[in-house]
């Protein structure tokens, strides 16, 4: 009877057991209604779910000490703490566009900048560099490689781009918001750019290290990703550099200018192809390439042509990989098969990068449109996740990547809300010093009165 007793007991656990279980399994399936691929769904809607769902990376995967954002979702050999200079000031971006749209509330946005940059003003720096790493719960240096431990002014431009952005948005005079500002111009104002130039060097040094000095000896020339540091480093207010920095370091190089033609389409400055497509990203998610132009070229011009370019080249497909073609193009920095790779024209490993088409949308909004279809409503079982599309994948080699990468979230949401509203440009684009770093470099642009 005693026997009889324990396995009626047992049952009754096991079934409430596994009705528990259950109801989990039945709420866990409910909650991740989003990675449902949606059909019918508008080209509007379409755009609504790929920006939200990608703002997760920065709001829901953030350090949750600092509110910094990871450098990947696939722990690295650092370990999860990994977190990214350049990459977080993307995620700022995000996180200006989600409490503008309401996924989030405005104060609750606000709150979480004031914990990021209460970190960041402990955090190490270096002349108010910040490193390419941090330790997101201590806010140490972590090493980017054995001589690159200490500030890279690169990574902190995205970083401040993000960061002024907030300071612009977030102008209500209320505690929580005057505070914030106050501490993003504390972080601004402590940006020695003029210490990059080592002493007076006419072009921006990337690194610089206690330990190793100026030892990694990189000097920041043009065309790449980068403009955004120099017309930074053009409107510090307290650390400017002189205009010849820019025209004697970033415009002397031997791939600035290019000026040929590449399937039709003429290429101002770069590589021949145009390099990855980022180059038309990163510096360009608060810049407003819009009637903007200096001596060296219109950047409206540059930035679309490139992406035009990087298109033809995919449907030409020359290596006859799988999948390329007008519905699936774009080829950018990435993870791939085997490692990572700055993919591109001239470097084609059969690896389309998400971020690439989505992150263009300004540029060529109808292919970009085509390109996210496809990625979603063909491919989305594949390469659609919790916090967007996954960060690149080669049909030729069965291969879908399951990371995402800061770098490559956080221009999807930003350069998307520039092509729908405009938000970031008209941010960044009206802030006083930017307007004045421009000027004194010699730019045009529809803002500068």
């Amino acid at each position: 009877m005693k026997n009889f007793y324990c396995l009626i007991i047992f049952l009754l656990f096991f079934n409430f057991s596994f009705a528990q279980k259950k109801k989990k399994i039945v709420e866990k399936n409910s909650n991740d209604s989003s990675l449902i691929i949606q059909k019918n769904l508008s080209d509007s809607e379409l755009l609504d779910l790929v920006q939200k769902q990608t703002f997760k990376y920065f709001w829901d995967f953030a350090d949750p000490v600092s509110g910094m954002a990871r450098e990947r979702s696939n722990v690295t050999d650092y370990g999860p703490e990994v977190a990214a200079t350049g990459g977080t000031g993307f995620g700022v971006m995000a996180i200006i566009v989600a409490a503008n749209r309401n996924w989030i509330t405005r104060d609750t946005a606000a709150g979480r900048l004031l914990r990021l940059v209460k970190f960041l003003s402990k955090a190490d720096k270096y002349h108010g560099i910040f490193p390419h790493w941090l330790n997101g719960e201590t806010g140490k240096t972590i090493p980017f490689s054995s001589k690159d431990d200490g500030g890279d002014v690169v990574e902190t431009s995205y970083l401040m781009q993000g960061l002024l952005c907030a300071r612009a948005y977030f102008n209500k005079d209320n505690r929580k918001e005057n505070e914030l500002r106050q501490r993003i111009r504390w972080l601004w104002n402590d940006v020695d750019y003029n210490w990059q130039t080592r002493g007076g060097i006419s072009v921006l040094y990337w690194h610089w290290s206690p330990n190793n000095g100026w030892a990694m000896n990189n000097e920041i020339r043009g065309w790449n990703e980068c403009l955004i540091t120099y017309i930074l480093a053009a409107s510090s207010p307290e650390h400017s550099i002189e205009p010849e920095v820019y025209h004697r370091g970033w415009a002397v190089n031997n791939y600035f200018y290019n000026g040929k033609k590449f399937f039709g389409y003429a290429l101002p400055l770069g590589f021949d192809f145009g390099g990855p497509l980022f180059f038309a990203h990163y510096s360009f998610l608060g810049l407003d390439p819009h009637g903007l132009k200096d001596q060296y070229a219109d950047y409206w011009e540059q930035n679309k042509n490139h992406t035009l370019i990087n298109r033809a080249y995919c449907i030409e497909n020359p290596k006859h990989y799988k999948g390329y073609g007008a519905d699936c193009w774009g080829l950018t920095a990435s993870d791939n098969y085997e490692g990572y790779s700055a993919h591109s024209p001239t470097n084609d490993l059969g690896v389309i990068s998400p971020t690439a088409a989505l992150s263009s949308f300004p540029y060529t909004p109808e292919y970009s449109m085509q390109a996210l279809k496809y990625f979603y409503f063909d491919l989305g079982d594949k390469i659609w996740g919790k916090y967007g599309f996954t960060d690149a994948f080669s049909e030729s080699h069965n291969w879908y990547a399951t990371s995402y990468l800061a770098i490559d979230e956080g221009p999807i949401v930003a350069m998307i809300e520039n092509y729908r509203t405009g938000l970031l440009w008209k941010l960044f684009m009206n802030i006083p010093e930017i307007q004045n770093g421009l000027k004194r470099l010699g730019f045009e642009s529809p803002y500068l009165k």
